[in-house]
């Protein structure tokens, strides 16, 4: 499975519980230091809504929730696993231990 970044980043700050759009951003800019744009966020809601790995809860107004789904939290374990070995050998290869 391949996740783009801003997909990634969705999925890890969904894992925590559900969240709606601003909400999601926040924990975004919390995490990394920078929000998404618009079109960034929607779009990767959007395309992971798509792959079956989020779902839209029912919501008040404007705001609909967002959680991820039993496959959207076994898409991001791999992913993030996947990652972890690419950080671990790179870090191997310059020299540098792990955090």
């Amino acid at each position: 499975m391949q996740v783009n970044d801003s997909q990634t980043l969705v999925l890890c700050v969904l894992a925590d519980g559900p969240m709606h759009g601003y909400a999601i951003n926040t924990a975004i800019e919390g995490l990394t230091g920078s929000r998404l744009g618009p079109g960034s966020l929607y779009g990767a809601l959007t395309r992971l809504e798509a792959k079956g790995f989020v779902e839209h809860l029912e919501g008040e107004g404007r705001q609909r929730p967002v959680r991820l789904t039993a496959d959207g939290r076994k898409a991001l374990e791999e992913e993030l696993r996947a990652m972890a070995h690419v950080a671990a050998v790179g870090l191997r290869s310059l020299g540098v231990a792990p955090a």
